[in-house]
């Protein structure tokens, strides 16, 4: 062995007892001698005898040992070699680029390739590529190969550390090996999606407008349209083997398997357009509303994660599908404009609950959404004179006026009848709001969207009027919410609000003057969304002193404002013949904003245009305005792009973005729409 292998460890330990039972042996003798010399000496005697032998048997077995040693450790090695060759799991050694190094029977097998493969493990499984290799930690990489489902468990194995103590080699750090195990993965796959088949889906089903739909039929008739309306329903939801049972006349509930609704969102739901074709000679066609619940922990959780959800569809205006799970909400349909209904019963019973909140405590605080436009400031200025009525302190939030605003803001700064403090910021109502003060939020039902969202912390009495459709955020503590989709003006439902509040309220001019303006502006002059009650709103409002020519006068544009409408318009660009897309300046403009909706609203008028985007940047953001008339629900549009609205008049805030990426977003998200039927061009 030339005295280059020793033996380490318990072995050398082991080897060197002979020495010490030698020492041993010797301390014995010399006891021994003390006790009897002869008894000593034969004792030396037998331990010379030993001590040859222990030195012969030593240095003559030493190289035996050695020998022995060195072939079970190669045996050993030539029979972890061969587990690990035979090993049912399939198994690969690679380098840090993932080129195959090495390779078992199993791996070669799985893949048809021989052992002697050296290319990279890419061009076996595309989904293993190299920015997926392990760095230090293990790595798990799920990829379909040959229709079965594998999972990649990648270990890196550090060579560095493996010849650190050898002294033969150096290597470099990062060139590290790398383990590859495949586990077959298909049937426990299988299992998982049978469990997610099987889950229990829970749903709700509203006719939107029973009442409405019965109404307009004869009342000979009426039983023949219900029966056809659940027949159809019956018959859709059994095709995909769904349960349906009625609540109510207009209510239903659904019960189904997670696999039935994934065939309904497949099919996106079209029973929301098939149970319009009921026709029997009526003038309205029945909508329908569902709210679907999914992925609770609990049977309980999901029913009511689907009462959620069609409270949320039927304030979006109905027509609609919305699925919540946990946090995340989906929406189908919601393309038709919901029917106004002609009834103010729950527009009393609102004014009513308003008063006895306002009247049990001492304080109103009013505020609308940021950037404050007309329709906003009217709402306020209407609850500030209910609040007024019942001799309450009351104050409007407007932290910014723009441009817009700014004139029925001064009117009321110059009267001396109001009080200085009508309007105050942010920072003022903070001090002023407590548990004995009643927030209301008009013109937006998004807490981040209002002008303070702090205060609807600091109060447990909010109230909530708006008319713009629901999203997944909504301002969860109010005590009183009345969101109205079907309304045109955040100022239409306060001015109902004032008819019902109290007998003995008084309007001035000035109020009615603001409370017309954000009909006016909301309705583009009454050309959208107004209905029925829109104009016996205005009427109100009329009698109560306000004037159209002072109103016209008050929100005449400056030079600099119609000229920045005018350019956008002049440069427009129409995308798919249908889409017009603008960019609004806003340098030198106080409300940018407020002349991009007036320009998205001219487009309009142009020949095929479907919808109209405005686009202007600021504040470090890029605001979009979208209209439409009644082929495109924009509302949709936006909500895709983190906005929301109406059917026919919406808006988005892009923080952080370039109006040219803005621009590619919105045909980005046109292009998806239009691909997944939900535009039509």
């Amino acid at each position: 062995m030339n005295g280059k292998l020793r033996i380490k460890g318990q072995l050398k330990f082991y080897m060197q007892w002979p020495f010490i039972l030698t020492i041993v042996l010797l301390v014995m003798d010399i006891l021994v001698f003390t006790v009897n010399v002869k008894a000593g000496a034969l004792v030396t005697g037998f331990l010379a005898v030993y001590i040859l032998i222990a030195v012969f048997m030593y240095f003559h077995s030493r190289a035996v040992i050695m020998n022995e040693l060195i072939s079970f450790a190669t045996q050993y090695g030539q029979v972890q070699k061969s587990l690990l060759n035979e090993f049912i799991v399939p198994y690969a050694l690679l380098d840090c680029r993932g080129k195959i190094l090495w390779l078992n029977e199993e791996f070669a097998k799985l893949t048809g390739k021989n052992k002697r493969y050296r290319k990279s493990i890419t061009t076996l499984f595309p989904e293993i590529s190299q920015e997926r290799l392990p760095r230090g930690e293990d790595a798990e990489i799920m990829f379909h190969f040959e229709e079965r489902d594998y999972k990649a468990v990648m270990r890196p194995i550090s060579m560095k550390k493996l010849l650190e103590e050898s002294g033969l080699l150096e290597i470099e750090e990062g060139n590290d090996l790398i383990a590859c195990y495949l586990f077959d993965e298909t049937e426990l796959n299988q299992y998982i999606r049978q469990k997610e088949d099987e889950k229990l889906v829970t749903g709700l089903l509203y006719l939107d407008n029973y009442d409405e739909a019965l109404n307009s039929v004869e009342e000979v008739r009426r039983s023949l349209l219900v029966a056809l309306i659940e027949r159809k329903l019956n018959k859709y939801f059994s095709d995909v083997d769904a349960l349906i049972k009625k609540l109510e006349k207009d209510k239903f509930i659904l019960v189904m398997r997670q696999r039935s609704l994934e065939e309904l969102k497949k099919k996106r739901f079209n029973i929301l357009e098939e149970v319009k074709t009921v026709n029997i000679g009526n003038d309205m066609a029945v909508t329908i509303s569902i709210g679907i619940g999914i992925n609770a922990p609990t049977y309980a959780q999901n029913y009511e994660y689907s009462r959620i959800a069609i409270d949320l569809a039927l304030g979006r205006g109905g027509d609609q599908v919305v699925i919540k799970d946990k946090d995340q909400m989906t929406y189908f349909g919601g393309k038709s404009q919901q029917m106004g209904k002609n009834t103010r019963v729950k527009a009393r019973v609102k004014a009513h609950a308003l008063r006895e909140f306002m009247v049990s405590k001492d304080k109103v605080v009013v505020m609308g959404h940021k950037i404050s436009d007309v329709d906003s400031i009217g709402a306020g200025i209407g609850i500030y004179r209910a609040a007024k009525s019942l001799n309450k302190r009351a104050h409007i939030v407007v932290n910014h006026p723009t441009m817009s605003v700014r004139p029925i803001i001064e009117n009321f700064l110059r009267n001396p009848d109001y009080d200085e403090h009508m309007f105050i910021d942010n920072d003022e109502a903070k001090e002023i709001v407590d548990n004995n003060t009643v927030v209301v939020v008009v013109d937006t039902n998004k807490p981040s969207y209002t002008e303070c969202e702090e205060l609807l912390h600091k109060t447990k009495t909010i109230v909530v009027l708006d008319h713009h459709r629901q999203g997944s955020e909504v301002i969860q503590n109010a005590v009183l919410s009345y969101i109205e989709p079907y309304a045109s003006s955040a100022c239409e439902m306060v001015a109902e609000i004032l008819q019902y509040f109290s007998d003995d309220i008084r309007i001035y001019n000035i109020e009615a003057d603001a409370l017309y303006s954000g009909i006016i502006i909301d309705t583009n002059n009454f050309t959208a969304k107004t209905g029925v009650r829109t104009f016996e709103a205005a009427a109100f409002l009329r009698r109560c002193g306000a004037d159209v020519t002072r109103v016209r006068k008050m929100f005449r544009d400056d030079v600099k404002s119609y000229r920045a409408k005018a350019e956008a318009i002049r440069h427009v660009e129409t995308y798919k013949n249908c889409f017009a897309i603008a960019v609004c300046p806003s340098e030198g403009i106080d409300s940018p904003t407020v002349v991009a909706s007036q320009a998205a609203n001219e487009l309009l008028n142009v020949d095929s245009i479907k919808a109209s985007f405005v686009l202007t940047d600021y504040q470090e953001k890029i605001f979009i305005s979208a209209r439409a008339i009644d082929e495109v629900n924009v509302q949709l549009i936006m909500e895709k792009m983190g906005g929301g609205g109406h059917i026919n008049m919406a808006g988005a805030q892009l923080p952080g973005a370039t109006v040219e990426e803005a621009i590619r977003k919105l045909k980005a998200t046109l292009d998806q729409m239009i691909k997944e039927g939900d535009i039509e061009v």
